[in-house]
């Protein structure tokens, strides 16, 4: 998170907010204050100096109405007396001035060349004029200071006799103020210099908590939920702490909640045998599991990203609008020449409460052994079918030959039954073939083990297939006279030793060779028997153990077989816990070969 700049900050802020709320507030009490104190100490002064112009003004009048004698004195020696005994530091200076604008009389000892002079004073004329009293505010021509001039008319009986010329030193008034104004200046600097020291601390504890939340909030971000945000006090920021300190334990148990169901989840999603595909709202992929990666045989940011369709192979028919709308499953053929591979597709719609769409959940599930089981069930129904078929036929053409007469030739009738015979038996032979696999999928059958002598076993199975053989073939024995006890169901070893050694000698030629052998290895017994046939092609070699299979359909079912010997044996060496395969050379013949495990005592002996 970007680091908030000093200017910025909320301290920064509350003291400035402080400082001129209180510099707005002493501003405003100053300036009302000081027009208040300032129009006060005006009116004061005005009132001040004009009751003393009366006294000056009565004096006046009494003194130009005067009837003089020669005894008294002079009229401006008079009027001079009356202006000298109300001198002042507030007045500057008093005229008496006739109706005549001549001036009688000045308080001023300085100026007393003017007497006897015409005023050339504007509110002088204005006053006498008018015989109304004018005043004004104005600079005073020698001391450059404010002065107050008032002037005001003296009337008798209606008529102007003269006028009072006042001059008063105002200039105090404003001095008082100006002295007030610095006194509320310097204790407004106090004021804001004692406000800013307690600004700070009031905004450090407001801004304290928040900083604290503020770094909190930084560290749950991060994932670190150890953090506690201190409680100063229990007002509104305090409660504010508490509520924080509680959402930062809801949000812990909630991420780890979310965590673990994460982590169920991406351990359900790794561990599925089926392919999990998700969307956004868009069709493109935004995660996949191991599944579904080595199903594309893909990298999982090759897959992230790109369109659902694209990636199964549905760009041509569909649209991701359609697969949201899908209903049915899928089936997503990957099969190459070699190796089927075949997927089914469900698809299903992630959406809100509100009905929009976010995605699509896709589930794929590897369908290719059911496809093969269903494959091969149809296929065993099917040669099942033909296998009976084939007798059934062959027994019914007999059956309604001998019912037409033919039993009563008696050099056909015998023949007739003969085959019928022979096909009754062959039929009876495949059921009991397909019984004995039915119960051996089914597991139905138990084991009669038993300790025996595996080569002296083999050797009676070899000996007794040679003394009945009607081909002119050759055994060839390559087993050892030493002892090899394995434990084993004689009768089911017995008869899978049978199959094979029947099939050898089914399509060995005359003349030809048939070989047996055993070895012992690391708790391993390994069979071998081989034949001089017509060979297996090398693609069809390990189906020769699928139920029914034939290279040579024709050729097997006129030597009798079903079909099943080899798939008998299959189940019977894997109930024992070995195996069995076939190697075979087109042309040359065919080696069978399957295991047996075996264990050894401490003193290398057999058990």
């Amino acid at each position: 998170m970007q680091k908030v700049s000093f200017l910025k900050s909320v301290h920064v802020k509350l003291v400035l907010i402080y400082v001129l709320l209180i510099l707005i507030a002493m501003q405003i009490i100053g300036l009302y204050f000081a027009n208040g104190l300032e129009q006060k100490l005006k009116t004061n002064f005005e009132t001040s100096v004009s009751d003393r112009l009366k006294l000056v003004t009565f004096s006046v009048k009494e003194e130009l109405l005067k009837d003089r004698t020669e005894d008294d004195p002079k009229l401006e020696q008079s009027l001079r007396t009356v202006l000298n005994g109300l001198s002042s530091e507030d007045i500057s200076e008093i005229r008496v001035i006739d109706a005549r604008y001549r001036i009688l009389a000045t308080s001023d000892t300085s100026n007393q060349s003017i007497i006897g002079q015409r005023s050339v004073e504007a509110l002088v004329r204005q006053s006498l004029a008018t015989q109304t009293s004018s005043e004004n505010i104005a600079l005073d021509d020698q001391t450059r200071k404010r002065v107050w001039v008032l002037i005001t008319p003296i009337t008798s009986n209606g008529k102007v006799i003269g006028t009072v010329y006042l001059k008063a030193n105002i200039e105090r008034v404003f001095e008082q103020m100006n002295e007030i104004n610095r006194i509320l200046a310097g204790g407004t600097a106090i004021a804001l210099a004692i406000t800013i020291v307690l600004g700070i601390f009031i905004a450090k504890t407001i801004t304290k908590p928040i900083s604290d939340m503020r770094k909190q909030a930084q560290a749950m971000a991060k994932g670190n939920f150890s953090r506690k945000v201190r409680v100063y006090g229990n007002d509104e920021i305090g409660q504010l702490a508490i509520a924080f300190n509680h959402l930062t334990n809801r949000l812990q148990e909630a991420q780890s909640t979310t965590e673990g169901e994460r982590r169920k989840l991406a351990s359900v999603l790794a561990n599925m045998t089926d392919g999990v595909i998700a969307t956004d709202r868009k069709g493109r992929i935004m995660l996949i599991n191991t599944p579904a990666q080595q199903l594309f045989k893909g990298e999982h940011d090759e897959l992230m990203g790109r369109p659902l369709i694209s990636v199964l192979g549905l760009d041509e028919g569909y649209t991701f609008e359609d697969l949201i709308h899908m209903k049915d499953a899928v089936n997503l053929d990957f099969s190459s020449p070699d190796h089927p591979y075949i997927w089914r597709a469900n698809f299903s719609v992630i959406q809100k409460e509100t009905g929009f769409v976010n995605g699509l959940i896709t589930v794929l599930h590897d369908i290719t052994e059911q496809e093969k089981i269903e494959m091969e069930r149809r296929e065993f129904v099917s040669n099942v079918s033909h296998e009976l078929r084939t007798p059934l036929t062959t027994m019914r053409s007999y059956l309604e030959a001998l019912a037409d007469g033919a039993w009563r030739d008696e050099n056909i009738a015998p023949t007739f039954l003969d085959v019928t015979q022979t096909e009754t038996e062959r039929m009876i032979r495949l059921v009991n073939d397909l019984l004995q696999l039915s119960r051996m999928d089914s597991r139905e059958y138990e084991l009669n083990a038993d300790i025996v002598d595996f080569n002296k076993l083999f050797e009676r199975i070899i000996d007794r297939f040679e003394m009945s053989k009607s081909k002119n073939v050759e055994f060839q024995r390559l087993i050892s006279d030493t002892a090899c006890y394995v434990e084993l169901d004689t009768d089911k070893i017995t008869q899978v030793i049978d199959n094979i050694i029947s099939n050898a000698l089914k399509y060995s030629p005359d003349g030809g060779n048939i070989r047996f052998g055993v070895t012992a290895q690391d708790g391993i017994l390994k069979v071998m028997i081989s034949d001089d046939g017509m060979g297996i092609p090398k693609e069809n070699v390990d189906r020769i153990f699928d139920r029914f299979y034939r290279v040579d359909r024709a050729r097997a079912r006129s030597m009798g077989g079903t079909g099943l010997g080899l798939a008998i044996s299959r189940e019977m060496i894997q109930a024992h816990g070995g195996k069995i395969w076939a190697e075979s050379d087109e042309g040359h013949g065919t080696t069978i070969f399957f295991t047996l495990p075996y264990e050894l005592d401490e003193a290398g002996e057999w058990d």
